[in-house]
């Protein structure tokens, strides 16, 4: 591989020649004196990109360690709920960035966001690094203010009981940034203690995060100049691959996305946009709607029986969650973006994540057992072994499955429902605070 063709973050391997750690100068907060700042650029298994800091005087000794993200901010923010009922649920690890807040319910309980640094953790973790905060100057507030310093110690207590999950309690964690999450340990199965919501951020927040529109920058002069029919017909455009610069999802190295609308018979126009990173030669595929958010949600059931079911075409939008009763799997509407493929494509598509993403890490013998016996289920769909039910639930209204009927009604193992959007439906779709318009409802 060439030098300009290294990825910008790499996984880590003791056999890389040149891990790329770049060492700064830097002022010792403890005694002063100058010290050494060492930068490392990888990746994480299961997270993202990130960059992590170390730091070391040779005065004083002093040492300090730091993570932070290196990818992209999220589209959304997150919310996660977790019910925490077992030891086995404080064990879960834990990613917080710099942005996340987390409060225990029960216990009227809040950390702000960014009152600590991002870090990979445990709930167990969370609350031993919340009673080690408090009891810091504790000595210090039995002298000046015992009865505070006795509510205090009061309070320390209720947070160490809660490690030993004498009652179950309510974790929740907010982050703006999108770039938090908490382990399931029954993936791919849906975890029934976890409940995760998506949000649009607000003004405020996105200028939190550093996030401000060509207009908020640079005022007047941010207005583009409007594009005519007479200059760009809706036949120029469907006919043109337009090019426009953008960052690779997997090495975050530069690189160039061609973009190009088309019409998909039968169903709506649609933007399909393909990537490939000269760096570290990741290819992407991504399909977004063209012609908006539709006035209902759609659920769309298929039973996969034959062959010819698995050719039917399928389009998945971005906003589109995915079921298997049969496997007990539940799949969130970012982990495959949107993609136009037919049924086949999106089992082999589901199956080529799970094995990538999972395998990829370590774990325990029993683990990697459940996952084959899990995965090998898939080679039983598409070898006609096995009949499920595949389930497209899109509040958008943007997905469509074929329907093998010349007059395009749903055949009989095929099944539609449209139904009316909830208040969280619509507030991840951002449709709750703004006009619908804006959004291009059709």
């Amino acid at each position: 591989m060439s030098e300009e063709n290294i990825p910008i973050f790499r996984e880590l391997n003791a056999d890389d020649p040149d891990p790329e750690a770049t060492e700064i100068e830097s002022l010792c907060m403890n005694c002063h004196s100058n010290g050494v700042t060492r930068l490392l650029l990888t990746k994480i298994p299961f997270y993202k990109e990130v960059v992590i800091m170390s730091f070391s005087c040779e005065e004083c000794g002093y040492e300090n360690n730091e993570i932070q993200s290196g990818g992209k901010i999220a589209d959304k923010g997150v919310e996660i709920t977790l019910k925490v009922n077992s030891q086995h649920d404080i064990n879960r690890q834990v990613v917080k960035s710099d942005y996340a807040s987390i409060k225990i319910v029960e216990l009227d309980f809040e950390i702000p966001s960014k009152s600590q640094k991002g870090e990979i953790t445990t709930v167990e973790g969370i609350i031993d690094r919340s009673i080690l905060g408090l009891e810091q100057d504790q000595p210090l507030r039995r002298i000046e203010n015992a009865e505070f310093a006795e509510q205090i110690d009061s309070f320390i207590n209720k947070l160490k009981k809660l490690k030993d999950v004498g009652k179950p309690f309510t974790l929740v964690l907010e982050d703006i940034s999108g770039n938090s999450f908490i382990e399931n340990p029954n993936a791919p199965q849906k975890d029934l203690q976890c409940i995760i919501r998506h949000f649009i951020r607000n003004k405020e927040q996105n200028h939190e995060l550093g996030i401000f529109t060509e207009a908020e920058i640079n005022g007047d002069k941010a207005l583009l100049h409007p594009v005519t029919e007479e200059e760009f017909t809706i036949e120029d455009l469907q006919g043109e691959v337009l090019q426009f610069p953008t960052n690779c999802n997997s090495c975050n190295a530069p690189c160039v996305t061609n973009m190009k609308v088309t019409n998909i018979p039968h169903f709506k126009e649609v933007v399909i946009m393909a990537t490939v990173c000269d760096s570290c030669g990741n290819r992407t595929n991504e399909i977004k709607s063209g012609g908006g958010i539709e006035p209902q949600g759609v659920r769309i059931e298929v039973d996969v029986n034959t062959k010819e079911d698995l050719c039917r075409d399928l389009l998945k939008s971005e906003t589109c969650e995915l079921q298997i009763p049969q496997l007990e799997l539940e799949v969130g509407p970012s982990a495959l973006s949107g993609r136009f493929t037919t049924v086949e494509g999106l089992l082999v598509a589901m199956k080529e994540q799970l094995n990538d993403h999972i395998f990829k890490d370590s774990q325990v013998q029993d683990s990697k057992d459940r996952l084959t016996q899990f995965l090998q289920q898939f080679d039983d769909i598409i070898e006609g072994r096995k009949q499920v039910t595949l389930i497209l639930d899109d509040p958008a209204g943007n997905s469509y499955i074929q329907s093998m009927r010349d007059d395009d009604k749903p055949d009989n193992a095929l099944r539609i429902v449209y139904y009316e959007r909830s208040f969280d439906q619509n507030e991840e779709l951002g449709l709750n605070d703004m006009r619908t318009e804006n959004y291009g409802v059709s």
